[in-house]
């Protein structure tokens, strides 16, 4: 005869796959410089495993409060970036900045809707214009981990050049090559440089919303100019070096270099899809992936230029 025991046993055993663990970003604060702590996201594409954390943010707590550098992909991020600045300090957060566009850096905004949110002004006005597309695209790819996300707009526009909270000042720089609106910012104090998706390390950058290619170009040359003593890339680890900066104008300039030769030679889009990617970029993450979406992005301006 078999027990009462055994047999709750066995049905618990058997239910308990069944039943789904909690799902957690498990997110963890990498302090980088003083009072400056980073969340580092995967170095992958959007998928139901990551929940869409392949994204850099950041906070930088100063004397006065709390400045938040995006927000992540969805509510649930938000609300454990949250939790992780309460663990880090008791200083309220002051200030949330977006640094542009996409469903990474902004869907996360609900978690802060009572705090002032800063991006932009080109930049509201896309995510007003395109951001329910993009919360849609993110339900699609990672499901579960979007539950109860919507957009929340930013509340105020930058109008300033600068923001000092405590012995911090800030400079907020518009740059345009990556989205069409980039927030860069400088924390003079520390001398860290949060290039938002101006800068990609060790994996392939995205162009769905560049202006050009050459503009990107233009501002790996800008961000040059900035002593910092350590980059935050939008996606990829952070460095105190150049090296992030060196990588970008070296992809984007093979980019720029083999969309207008396949263009020149009259190469169909299919045609240049299936072009050999640069040995110089073994080291980069989705080259492939990303090559595929750019040309698609790209290409037919490079072939009204040449046909």
């Amino acid at each position: 005869m078999i027990s009462k025991k055994i047999v709750v046993a066995s049905l618990l055993f058997v239910a308990g796959p069944l039943i789904a663990a909690p799902l957690s970003y498990d997110l963890k604060p990498q302090k980088i410089a003083d009072n400056t702590w980073v969340l580092q996201g995967k170095l992958e594409d959007f998928s139901n495993r990551n929940g869409g954390n392949i994204v850099n943010t950041s906070f930088v707590v100063t004397e006065d409060g709390v400045v938040v550098i995006d927000t992540g992909p969805s509510l649930k991020y938000g609300k454990e970036m949250r939790a992780v600045i309460a663990s880090v300090t008791d200083k309220p957060i002051k200030y949330v900045f977006n640094t542009h566009q996409h469903p990474d850096h902004f869907l996360g905004n609900q978690a802060f809707k009572d705090i002032e949110i800063f991006s932009l002004p080109k930049t509201k006005q896309q995510i007003q214009r395109d951001g329910d597309n993009f919360a849609e695209n993110m339900y699609r790819l990672v499901g579960d981990w979007m539950r109860s996300t919507e957009v929340q707009l930013p509340t105020r526009v930058i109008e300033s050049d600068h923001l000092t909270l405590g012995s911090h000042r800030f400079q907020l720089s518009a740059f345009s090559g990556h989205s069409g609106a980039d927030l860069v910012i400088y924390d003079e104090k520390t001398g860290v440089l949060f290039a938002s998706d101006i800068v990609f390390y060790q994996r392939a950058l995205t162009t769905p919303h560049t202006p050009g290619l050459a503009i990107w170009m233009d501002e790996i040359d800008r961000l040059e100019s900035f002593k910092y003593t350590h980059i935050v890339p939008g996606h990829g680890p952070v460095t105190m070096d150049h090296r992030p900066l060196a990588q970008m104008k070296s992809y984007l300039q093979w980019l720029d270099n083999t969309l207008t030769d396949a263009a020149k030679a009259g190469l169909s889009m299919t045609e240049v899809i299936r072009l050999p990617i640069s040995a110089d970029f073994d080291s980069i993450q989705l080259t492939r992936t990303e090559f595929v979406k750019t040309v698609a992005h790209l290409y037919p301006k490079y072939e009204e230029l040449y046909f």
